[in-house]
């Protein structure tokens, strides 16, 4: 068992806030309120729902909505958006409103991810005292490429800030309107905002670049801007046409005060499934990056995917913490990717803490693809999600099912992880909703435990040569037909569904896994939630389902996650795994929960978004920020 300080994780004094993303900068996701607990957690009830009234089904040219913001608690007042780019200010207690700010997003835009917003970032200036306007700010990215900045305590606009309030984020290279948008809360760092930006996938070889820049929090100078892959290693060629672009930072990112650093998840570059455009390795792409706060520039970086042919972004957030390793505390940070798998890094160095070996990889088969040859497999902690699924694996509620799924399978190239993509089709295990994705983890620093939650579903991508690409009869299956314009194979790629719509691969489709970060090795897992109304599926089904919507730990002894299909909270015991509570909520919650408690004998509350997924469309949408505390 280790125990790391709340000031050696950059906890808030008191816990009683929830004032980040991930509550603090190192992004733990950790709580030291202990009024709810295991001995009471059962008799949590709906304290207060509040409606926001921004939900879209599609329609009128719009994207559907979902509800995925982790609210944020800061001076007695919780702060949230909504899936249209509104933010809210609520009182924490009643769950009213107090006010609301609109930046009028453009809602028609082709946005890849839907219209969602997972949160907004804050900072106290300073330079002003408490009454003066912007003494506190709140800071959301927008959909349409906009940063903007609001007076915390009325919610307009601080005018010294850009221009009216708001800066464009538009001047990237290769910018287009809705394919380059913003989905995560940007990062604070003293005196800075930073933001990365989401990139939509395999719609041409050159993408917009996936630059993360800093802004000046007061007036929305542009500091320092630092792109995964510059023109000269993305071309080779200053004058020649960029061949690759995003790489883009579109998940949470962590921030270390005291090292004056900023820690960078980067995606894939683009296209995801084709790199003969783009040799080597592709740094920085699909990688951890350590910048230097202060001038962007590069401290360390580890990538966890060489040359990516299978979307395996970096999609979950770093987190920071101090791990016992060796009979020394040492500051870490632990980055999951889809693949499934953890690497414990050291934060000063980038070093890894378990060792990671580079192993060899199934070679590629298609022309012009040079697959790197080998890549990073951590020794420790083992991978969190299936890697490999045979036809024998195949499951379905009946035989029939089983058969077809078993078929599929034995029809694709299948050497396991880091299979390339094929003309006839490549089975990708993990497939690219993880294992990991961007619900990322949590840690217990009084245990020692990282609880994570994974997905278990396999996919099929298969490269279409671009003469046969707009062919009718090429396109003979359900699934996602992307153009990759510039290359010379388009894609298919699906999810490995039975006739009945479950997926081929055996349950759980999800699980949740307790890892013991001084061990290395897995302490518990569970299945989390259940499918069993999925397509509408009559007969029993095992439990386990698809979950997007991330956990957090308290030190009530206690793990909080949604995220589920079946459209529960849950509250599990830290220690062993087992369930101790769970209510129904509105609609799926595919957020991360936060918690707070209001005053040294206020209540503890529970708050978690409850409004659908708009990938998942069996799913019913909707608007809901839940409340729950004990009687």
């Amino acid at each position: 068992m280790v125990f790391a300080s709340a000031a050696a994780c950059g906890q808030v004094s008191g816990g009683a806030e929830w004032p980040a993303y991930g509550n603090d900068p190192g992004g733990m996701r950790y709580s030291p309120l202990s009024l709810i607990n295991r001995e009471n957690v059962a008799k949590l009830k709906v304290a207060w729902i509040f409606h926001t009234g921004d939900i879209s089904d599609g329609s009128r040219d719009r994207k559907r909505s979902g509800f995925e913001a982790t609210p944020i608690l800061v001076d007695g007042t919780l702060y949230v958006t909504t899936a249209f780019n509104r933010v809210i200010a609520l009182d924490p207690e009643t769950g009213k409103q107090r006010w609301a700010y609109d930046p009028k997003i453009d809602l028609t835009l082709d946005y890849g991810d839907g219209l969602v917003n997972r949160g907004v970032a804050t900072w106290r200036d300073p330079a002003r005292s408490l009454g003066q306007p912007c003494h506190r700010r709140i800071y959301e990215a927008t959909l349409d490429a906009r940063l903007v900045s609001l007076d915390a305590a009325t919610g307009k606009p601080c005018f010294d800030f850009g221009e009216y309030g708001q800066v464009s984020l538009r001047d990237v290279p290769g910018y287009r309107a809705g394919w380059y948008h913003m989905t995560s809360p940007p990062a604070v760092i003293d005196d800075l905002v930073v933001v990365g930006s989401a990139i939509d996938d395999n719609q041409r070889i050159a993408m917009p670049a996936g630059v993360v820049r800093a802004f000046d929090a007061r007036t929305g100078a542009l500091r320092w801007s630092w792109d995964p892959i510059p023109i000269s290693a993305a071309t080779q060629d200053k004058d020649a046409e960029r061949q690759t672009g995003a790489a883009n930072a579109w998940s949470i990112m962590a921030v270390d005060l005291q090292r004056d650093l900023i820690f960078i998840p980067t995606g894939s570059a683009s296209p995801d499934y084709y790199g003969g455009l783009r040799p080597g390795d592709n740094k920085w792409a699909n990688s951890v990056v350590a910048l230097h706060a202060k001038t962007g520039e590069i401290a360390w970086g580890f990538q966890l995917v060489h040359h990516d042919l299978w979307d395996y972004d970096t999609a979950s957030p770093p987190l920071l913490t101090t791990l016992r390793h060796n009979g020394e505390d040492v500051p870490v940070v632990i980055q999951g990717n889809k693949t499934g798998f953890l690497y414990v890094l050291n934060r000063d160095t980038g070093k890894p803490v378990f060792p990671v070996e580079e192993r060899p990889v199934p070679k590629s088969d298609i022309s012009g693809e040079d697959a790197s040859p080998t890549q990073p497999f951590p020794v420790a902690p083992p991978a969190v999600a299936p890697q490999k699924v045979s036809a024998d694996d195949a499951w379905g509620p009946t035989p029939q099912d089983r058969e077809t799924c078993r078929n599929w399978i034995r029809g694709l190239r299948n050497e396991g992880i880091f299979t390339p993509p094929s003309i006839h089709g490549t089975l990708v295990a993990p497939g690219n909703v993880g294992g990991m994705t961007w619900s990322g983890y949590a840690f217990d620093p009084q245990n020692s435990l990282l609880v994570v939650n994974t997905n278990n579903l396999i996919a099929k991508a298969k490269l279409i040569p671009r003469a046969d690409f707009w062919k009718d009869e090429v396109r003979t299956e359900d699934g996602d037909y992307a153009p990759q314009a510039g290359a010379p194979y388009g894609l298919f790629r699906r999810f490995l569904q039975s006739p009945s719509n479950l997926p081929c691969t055996a349950p759980p489709w999800g699980q949740l896994t307790a890892v013991d970060m001084t061990e290395g090795k897995i302490r518990w897992q569970i299945p989390l939630g259940s499918m069993q109304d999925f397509g509408g599926s009559q007969s029993p089904v095992p439990p386990g389902s698809l979950n997007l919507g991330g956990p957090i730990v308290t030190a009530g002894e206690l793990v909080f996650i949604a995220g589920t299909f079946d459209a529960f909270i849950r509250a599990f015991d830290i220690e062993t795994g087992k369930e101790l509570w769970k209510a129904r909520l509105p609609h799926s919650g595919h957020a991360t929960p936060m918690t707070y408690r209001l005053g040294a004998n206020g209540k503890q509350y529970v708050v978690i978004a409850a409004g659908g997924h708009p990938k998942i469309t069996e799913e019913s949408l909707g608007d809901a920020l839940v409340a729950f505390t004990l009687p």
